[in-house]
């Protein structure tokens, strides 16, 4: 191995030690017992393994019921994203009607809008939505999605950058498998569904990561939108411990690995298509 090559690995071990290093702290605290949490000198992990932070944070916290609404949001929010953000980005690339570029424009700025921003204008839609919550046909005498799975739902169902990267990959892969499909009778339907779709798998597979992390990290949009402890999600319901007053580091690094559990399962499951399916988003403009 050349001396450059060392330089390299030795960098990359360096920068992969810092980012690991708070991961590592994390689940040291999560399994030492109180007493060893401000112990002096600190040790990297403890030397009275337990499982007591995650029982007690389990029974005495919100988190079983915050943990089922964030499997709940994060499943729905993945599905409607792989269906809505591939079909839409098949349309965009293939098939040819007016408005096309326009409508793709539109929906590129759309996700150039800072969040922030979209708070309010989503918060009016959801209490003013139509013959839910107690509303009337006009949106009036209730609290329309508030407090519910589909306020939490709402801006999360279709995301623009999905559809982007899915329509770029769609723009890499060869027309004549259409045209074909077509000379045998297909429909656009059926043509998307059965010849497209099934070697989508790479950006198909990254729309699902982006969208079950993004729902599953969401914390601003249910701070708005949630009022009750039943439909807090779990960054909510993490937040609301760390809050409470006298703070249990053991519990509460408990609580934040059985959160980062799920994400990383998800990455590790579609692992093997992610990179791919970002690469090829990006490549055609």
């Amino acid at each position: 191995m050349t001396g450059r090559r060392w330089l390299r690995t030795a960098v990359v071990g360096v920068v992969t030690a810092i980012v690991m290093l708070p991961f590592w702290w994390l689940l040291s605290l999560a399994f030492k017992p109180a007493t060893e949490v401000f112990s002096y000198p600190p040790k990297l992990w403890p030397e009275n393994f337990t499982f007591e932070n995650f029982a007690y944070v389990w029974e005495t916290t919100n988190l079983p019921v915050a943990l089922t609404n964030s499997a709940i949001v994060g499943v729905l929010t993945m599905l409607s994203n792989v269906l809505t953000a591939t079909m839409a980005g098949y349309a965009f690339a293939r098939l040819r009607f007016t408005g096309n570029r326009p409508l793709f424009v539109a929906t590129l700025g759309a996700a150039m809008v800072p969040a922030v921003v979209q708070l309010i204008p989503l918060f009016l839609i959801a209490q003013k939505w139509p013959l839910s919550g107690g509303n009337d046909l006009f949106g009036e005498g209730g609290s329309g999605l508030l407090n519910s799975y589909g306020g939490l739902l709402l801006p999360l169902l279709v995301q623009p950058l999905n559809v982007f990267l899915a329509r770029q990959f769609f723009l890499d892969l060869p027309e004549e498998m259409a045209e074909a499909a077509r000379l045998d009778g297909a429909s656009e339907l059926r043509i998307f569904w059965s010849v497209y779709l099934p070697i989508a798998r790479p950006v198909v597979a990254t729309i699902a990561v982006l969208s079950f992390t993004g729902a599953w990290e969401d914390f601003l949009w249910p701070l708005v939108v949630v009022s009750s402890p039943d439909m807090q999600t779990l960054p909510l319901a993490l937040s609301t411990y760390a809050a409470s007053g006298v703070v249990q580091y053991g519990p509460l690094m408990a609580a934040t690995v059985i959160a980062t559990v799920p994400v990383i399962a998800v990455f590790l499951a579609a692992q093997r298509h992610f990179v791919a399916g970002l690469a090829s988003g990006g490549v055609k403009g």
